[in-house]
């Protein structure tokens, strides 16, 4: 990659990247903050390792039984409303914690809003995921995608600050769920300044098997199921976040608001690093890097979970921000130039079970082998996992190397269609 130059800002000026950009930095702070509240008052209340680790499986339930139907739900609907109507849920269950704070109920009630708010992000994520291919031309999605994981990053930097603060500021958790939830609000209200644009009516009779139709796609197309198989076993090893109030309290001594700013460090090295990124030329080798970046966020996992020092700790986790930002633009506009329209809520449902399960499952994985074995082992083997399974991506899926710049690339039904008929003329 070398500089370019291109516009850096001319997604940004288009206002649907803007509002979908407002949209996600509140909704993203809201989820932010409402994790760091969780994660400090589960750890307060029960000091258990365990205890962080069942987060993510209260929140990975949902996601798989709702995978397929909220798939379908996007390739049949307006996106924007499905995405509406989720984040109305998110909203509810943010406050539904107020209130469990607030009341001190037993513990049982926060793993039941969990599993509500994994409900939400089910049927979000498709929608939301998947919206931009419909307002924007091709040309415009790698900037458009810099752009808009910027915003993810800010709002994933300042959330866990401000939940970190508002805990050590009221002394308690009720507040930061609080104004969580007020967060989700501002997301509703901004996405509905977006056009509500309903997919085409199918022209043939809806079959069974249409259901699973993104599953058909990804097993015909080899270097997706690599990128998103890299990312999901990258984050399902390499998850050291869930363990973070762990770090924070018992390892750095840093309270609460010490976890604030380690929850920050990963935002804040992707922001630097997207911001770059939109100042480049397209990537002319993108599989190489990213198997490259998922390295080195193993690498800086690893030392990690070897430090002691705060700031050591805080750059190092600054690092695997740096790398992720990098997987998350490829893995994104790799998505959104060869999935054909029709699937994309399908495949977009099963890519994100993907990655809810590595970060949910891996959450689990995390606590549990904390538990078992100590944070430090749980961490540091988690690293060393992830780079064996970029060696191993390597070597079963080879043409993830090869491939090619991201914008020449094109809807891979499209592409089947143009091979088959260069094929019949050369005959």
């Amino acid at each position: 990659m070398t500089a370019s130059p291109v516009d850096a800002f001319s997604a940004i000026r288009n206002p649907v990247v803007r509002a979908i950009a407002l949209a996600r930095v509140s909704g993203v702070i809201g989820t932010q903050i409402i994790n760091v509240a969780v994660g400090w008052q589960l750890y307060e209340r029960t000091g258990s390792a365990l205890s962080l680790g069942l987060v993510g499986l209260f929140e990975l339930a949902p996601v798989l039984f709702l995978m397929i139907p909220a798939g379908n739900a996007a390739d049949r609907f307006a996106r924007r409303n499905i995405a509406m109507a989720a984040q109305s849920v998110a909203a509810i269950a943010a406050f539904g914690l107020t209130a469990v704070a607030w009341l001190g109920a037993p513990v049982a009630l926060i793993y039941a809003m969990l599993v509500l708010v994994g409900a939400a992000r089910a049927f979000a994520s498709p929608a939301v995921g998947t919206i931009m291919p419909q307002l924007l031309k091709p040309d415009q999605f790698v900037n458009a995608n810099a752009w808009l994981s910027s915003a993810f990053q800010f709002a994933s930097i300042s959330g866990p600050a401000i939940g970190g603060l508002i805990i050590a500021w009221t002394g308690g958790a009720t507040a930061a769920y609080f104004v969580g939830g007020v967060c989700q609000v501002i997301f509703v209200i901004s996405f509905s300044t977006l056009p509500a644009i309903r997919p085409p009516e199918a022209t043939e009779k809806r079959k069974f098997s249409d259901v699973f139709a993104g599953f058909g796609f990804i097993r015909r197309s080899p270097v997706f199921l690599a990128a998103i198989t890299l990312d999901m076993f990258g984050v399902l090893l390499g998850g050291a976040v869930v363990l973070l109030p762990v770090f924070a309290k018992d390892i750095l001594q840093v309270g609460p608001e010490g976890l604030g700013w380690l929850r920050a460090a990963p935002s804040a090295g992707s922001l630097v690093m997207l911001m770059i990124v939109t100042r480049l030329r397209p990537m002319q080798r993108p599989g190489r890097v990213l198997l490259l970046v998922v390295i080195g966020f193993g690498l800086a996992t690893v030392g990690f979970g070897l430090s002691t020092n705060f700031f050591l700790s805080m750059f190092c986790l600054f690092l695997t921000g740096v790398f992720d930002s990098v997987s998350v633009i490829v893995r994104l506009t790799l998505e959104q130039v060869i999935v054909p329209d029709r699937l994309r809520g399908r495949v977009s449902a099963i890519n994100y079970v993907f990655i809810g399960f590595s970060n949910e499952f891996g959450a689990f994985e995390s606590g549990t082998t904390a538990w078992m074995f100590g944070p430090i082992a749980s961490v540091v083997g988690g690293g060393i996992g992830t780079i064996a399974v970029v060696i191993a991506v390597a070597l079963l899926w080879p043409a993830l190397a090869r491939l090619g710049p991201l914008h020449t690339l094109r809807p891979q039904e499209e592409a089947e269609i143009v091979s088959e008929t260069e094929a019949r003329h050369s005959v």
